[in-house]
């Protein structure tokens, strides 16, 4: 198993190696894109949004109700001749199997792939007590081999060559190996087989244990399993108590969706159903000895949380890794410890410890592909920054201390932007980026350009520019944010002369501040209520039909986690979800309520492509109106990947600049490939990051946002 890394900056150079391989890069690359394609092709063949929430009814309700189908399993599987344990934790879990094992007079051990025999450390346990265990998948196996754990929760070894595979399978033979896929796989079976008819005790997991009839099963694409828990004398299987299901409907009813998210099949290839002690003739008196040892380690106190019991949906299918941009650069032994992708930076804090937790939950963009993707409806971003929360409450964070008292005082805050906007302009030279910073200052930050202050704020434009409309269709009122406030006021005053032509009245509060994102990505929790309470304050969101905002992520944090933070808060919580009600996106607006059609601008002609900000296309689940406002106003060029994220992700890219860069490096790929003059996006930050990229790489790219190209092609 690999080492956890102990703060931050080790951890920054295991990134920088994982990033230097470019070996991983490439098959992760082309993983991840043919995973997306054919995810999106079989998923076609159901009803993916009621599957996930059939799914993650069923187990939280299973949750609910853990000790009591426990019992009903421990029941019904005695009944039949198995052995029943419940463990506390990962110590009385191993003892209990090793247990097992001596009472069976078992020397030789094989085992079927299992995450929750990886929680446990159970090989490192069984070989200290003498027992001779082998891994029998082929990606176990493979890395059992190599004394390193998982790099991913259903493909352990996609980390790996097939040169690197030889060369450990020579070792292992004596003979010097081909590195043919087929001729390894071929070798491997033959070692392996060896290893199921040697051995006395077999150890599987668990996907599903059903209470009514006491059945554990095992899904696998290899026949691996089926030879462990049948071939030796003793079967001994564990599982999570999560793993508990009332019914085998619930089980069967996953198997809808795991393989479909794991590996874009529509069934994978064996799916094994065990209930009751079978014949074996290896055995004394000819049954099989069958055991099922049932790991607590905290689970039945989880399952009491409000909040984080939703961790019990999950299938273990991988998903939130295949679709996450930082697993795609990184890899799993970067992106997790034992369990990998977002589910992993989660269950480590709760399986492994908080000081482990607390470097590797910080590697998170934000970008909300996981929680677009996961089986059970697991609010995966949301309980990362709940995570980072609770680290920070617990354990401090000095620097986000210091941003939160800046942030959290509005008048401070502005005060400082606005002595910054004097003190750059020895470094900007009065361009829009700072231009005179010496290289060897920015570091890993200089892979783009950086964005100067505004002359004049938004704030202190508005009394020029306020519209008056005598005859209103409607009233709204605009949440700036800080970069379009502050940096990028233009973008506003566009939004404002759209809004003005179509009869639109406008308010601009002055007493709002920062959306409070930021301090909730660094776990701010305190400092990110007082923001909070101050905008809903700033705001008579009565006296609005829309609360407008031209930034993607305000407008899903506004929206969305506004509401979340304050569920138990009462009062405020009714003034959050009523100001929640009222906030909605620009394009939306645009497109949906005023119904902007092609015959209101001049259409350009000129080649635009677009960036699909994360919490736009996801966050707020927006995809349609960006897309018909850009063809309306010019011509629309689709780029690859539109939905991947460009790297921004706010602090994410002062913190790690190094995957921040590479982000940013694919995304410009993908826009040059299109051959368009100029890119959309709707979100200030991801026109930081894109526009900053160009200036550095000196593209003919001009990167806008929606409400600039709008109001430019706008008719008078």
């Amino acid at each position: 198993m690999h080492e956890a890394p102990k703060n931050l900056s080790e951890y920054r150079k295991e990134i920088d190696q994982a990033l230097d391989d470019n070996f991983l890069r490439r098959t992760l690359d082309t993983f991840a894109v043919a995973y997306r394609a054919n995810r999106e092709a079989i998923f076609k063949e159901v009803d993916e949004k009621a599957l996930i929430k059939q799914i993650a009814d069923a187990k939280d309700d299973a949750c609910k109700h853990m000790d009591e189908l426990y019992e009903q399993f421990r029941a019904e599987a005695e009944k039949r001749g198995v052995h029943v344990y419940r463990a506390a934790d990962a110590k009385e879990a191993n003892e209990i199997i090793a247990r097992i094992a001596k009472e069976n007079d078992v020397k030789k051990i094989v085992k079927s792939k299992s995450m929750t025999a990886e929680e446990i450390q159970l090989n490192p346990y069984l070989e200290k007590e003498g027992f001779i265990v082998d891994e029998t998948d082929l990606g176990e196996w493979i890395i059992q081999l190599r004394h390193e754990g998982p790099s991913h929760m259903v493909m352990p070894a996609i980390h790996l060559s097939r040169y690197q595979v030889a060369d450990d399978f020579t070792k292992v033979t004596g003979v010097k190996q081909d590195t043919d896929v087929q001729r390894l796989v071929k070798v491997a079976r033959v070692q392996l087989r060896r290893k199921f008819l040697a051995a006395d005790m077999g150890v599987s997991g668990c996907n599903f244990a059903v209470a009514e009839c006491g059945a554990v099963s095992t899904v696998t694409n290899e026949g691996n399993a089926r030879m462990v828990t049948t071939v030796p004398r003793v079967h001994v299987a564990i599982a999570g108590l999560d793993k508990l299901v009332p019914t085998i409907d619930v089980a069967l009813t996953a198997l809808q969706v795991l393989p479909r998210n794991a590996t874009a099949q529509r069934l994978t290839s064996y799916v094994t159903f065990i209930a009751g002690a079978t014949e074996c003739a290896a055995s004394p008196d000819g049954k099989k000895s069958m055991h099922v040892v049932f790991l607590d380690n905290g689970r039945s106190e989880i399952a009491k949380d409000p909040l984080f019991s939703q961790i019990f949906r999950c299938v273990r299918c991988g998903a939130c890794a295949n679709v996450c941009p930082v697993f795609r650069l990184v890899g799993g032994h970067k992106m997790g410890y034992i369990y990998i992708g977002a589910i992993g930076l989660i269950l480590t804090y709760f399986f492994h410890g908080k000081d482990i937790a607390k470097t590797l939950c910080q590697n998170c963009v934000g970008c909300e592909s996981c929680k677009n993707i996961c089986a059970g409806g697991i609010d995966l971003p949301r309980l990362i920054r709940e995570i980072r929360a609770r680290l920070v409450d617990e354990k401090g964070d000095s620097v986000g201390a210091l941003v939160s008292s800046v942030l959290k005082n509005r008048k401070m805050f502005h005060n400082l932007l606005k002595f910054a906007k004097f003190a750059q302009k020895p470094v900007t030279g009065g361009t829009p980026f700072v231009r005179h910073l010496p290289e060897f200052l920015l570091g890993k930050h200089g892979f783009k350009a950086l964005p100067a202050i505004a002359n004049e704020s938004f704030r202190d434009r508005w009394p020029r520019i306020a519209p008056r409309i005598a005859k209103p269709k409607f009233k709204v009122a605009i949440f700036g944010g800080c970069a379009q406030d502050f940096i990028y006021p233009e973008q506003l005053e566009a939004c404002v002369k759209i809004l003005a032509a179509k009869d639109v009245a406008v308010d601009y509060p002055m007493e709002q501040s920062c959306c409070g994102l930021p301090l909730e990505m660094l776990g701010q929790r305190k400092a990110s209520l007082q923001v909070l309470e101050q905008n809903i304050n700033a705001f008579d969101a009565g006296a609005y039909d829309a609360i407008i905002t031209l930034c993607a992520s305000c407008a899903s944090h506004l929206k969305h986690t506004y509401p979340q933070l304050t569920e138990n808060m009462g009062d405020l919580h009714a003034k959050a979800q009523a100001f929640a009600d009222k906030v909605m996106d620009f394009s939306s607006f645009v497109h949906d309520v005023l119904g902007l059609k092609p015959e209101d601008f001049n259409n350009s002609g000129e080649k635009v492509t677009y960036h699909a900000s994360c919490h736009l296309c996801r966050g707020l689940n927006v995809r349609k109106a960006p897309r018909e406002l850009i063809a309306d106003a010019a011509t629309y060029v689709p780029c690859e990947e539109e939905e991947v994220c460009c790297g921004f992700g706010g602090s994410y890219s002062a913190k790690f600049p190094e995957i921040s860069a590479q982000l940013l490096e694919n995304k410009l790929k993908h826009v040059e490939e299109t051959g368009a003059t100029r890119l959309v996006v709707d979100c200030p930050g991801c026109v930081m990051q894109l526009r900053g990229g160009t200036e550095k790489k000196k593209m003919n790219v001009k990167v806008s946002h929606m409400s600039e190209l709008l109001a430019e092609q706008l008719k008078k």
